[in-house]
C-alpha cells in the first residue's frame, strides 16, 4: 500500500519537516553524485550504524552514527518511500507539537529506533542506514493524534491500481502489524539478515516511541468555529 496523501492540512508552514526532506534528499545526492559507487559502500559502513562495531563503545565516531546513519539511504525507492511517507505524515505532527519539538523529537525517535535495531541485532556487522526509523515515530505519533484521518492509498492488484481512501488508524495499524510480524520472522531466521534486509525492529522500535511520548509534547487544538461546525471533530476540514 502506497500512501498519497491524508486530509488533514496544516495550519503552519512546516518549515522542519521540510528541512528534513531537503537534507535527506541533499545527503543523497552527494552519495550518488559525488562519491559514487566505488566509495558509496565505505561511506556507509563509516557513517552508517554498525551494530557490532557500535557495542565495542570505539571512537566518537561510532556514536555519531546513531544520527548520521538517519540521513543515509541505499537507493532512489528507499529514499524516495521514505520521504513521501514523512511528507504527508510529519507535517501534521510538527503543526500539533511546533518547530522546535517536532525535531527533538523526530531525532528522539530516530534514536529510539537505533536502539530497538541495536538489541535486536547485537552482533550484526552490516551498516544499517535510512530515516524509516524516525518516519516510523511520526507515523505513531500520527496514529494517536488524527486516528480517524483519512488516507488516499494506493493499492496495486495483480494488473490492476486502486485508489482507495482508507482510515489512519487502518492504515497504520495494518503497517505496524507487518512490521511485527516480519520483525519477528527476522529474530527466527536471525542469519537471513547478515546477507542484508528490512531493520524491521527499528521500525518497531520507533513507532512505539511515537505511540508513548507524542501525548506529551501536543497540545490540544484551538477551536475554530464556522457556525455550529467545529472542523476538527472528524478529522476533515
Amino acid at each position: 500500500m502506497i500512501p498519497l496523501r491524508d486530509n488533514i492540512p496544516s495550519r503552519r508552514g512546516p518549515i522542519v519537516n521540510t528541512s528534513l526532506i531537503a537534507l535527506n534528499v541533499l545527503v543523497f545526492l552527494f552519495e550518488i553524485v559525488v562519491l559514487g559507487s566505488d566509495h558509496l559502500q565505505g561511506f556507509a559502513y563509516r557513517w552508517g550504524l554498525v551494530p557490532a562495531e557500535f557495542w565495542q563503545m570505539g571512537d566518537l565516531r561510532t556514536w555519531v552514527t546513531l544520527f548520521t546513519s538517519m540521513f543515509l539511504h541505499g537507493g532512489w525507492w528507499h529514499l524516495i518511500s521514505n520521504m513521501l511517507a514523512l511528507y504527508i505524515f510529519g507535517d501534521n505532527i510538527e503543526d500539533r507539537v511546533g518547530h522546535v519539538r517536532y525535531l527533538i523529537f523526530y531525532l528522539l525517535g530516530g534514536l529510539a529506533a537505533s536502539g530497538a535495531h541495536l538489541v535486536a541485532y547485537s552482533s550484526s556487522t552490516l551498516p544499517t542506514v535510512g530515516a524509516s526509523g524516525a518516519i516510523a515515530g511520526v507515523l505513531g505519533a500520527y496514529l494517536v493524534l488524527f486516528p480517524q484521518a483519512r488516507v488516499l492509498t494506493l493499492i496495486p492488484i495483480f494488473y490492476f491500481v486502486r485508489l482507495i481512501e482508507i482510515p489512519a488508524f487502518v492504515y497504520l495499524g495494518f503497517w505496524f502489524i507487518s512490521q511485527l510480524f516480519n520483525g519477528i520472522f527476522a529474530l527466527a531466521a536471525a542469519d537471513v539478515f547478515q546477507s542484508g534486509g528490512v531493520a524491521w525492529w527499528a521500525h518497531i522500535g520507533g513507532f512505539v516511541f511515537g505511540l508513548a511520548v507524542i501525548r506529551l509534547l501536543a497540545s490540544r487544538p484551538k477551536a475554530q468555529v464556522m457556525g455550529r461546525y467545529h472542523p476538527w471533530q472528524d478529522g476533515r476540514w
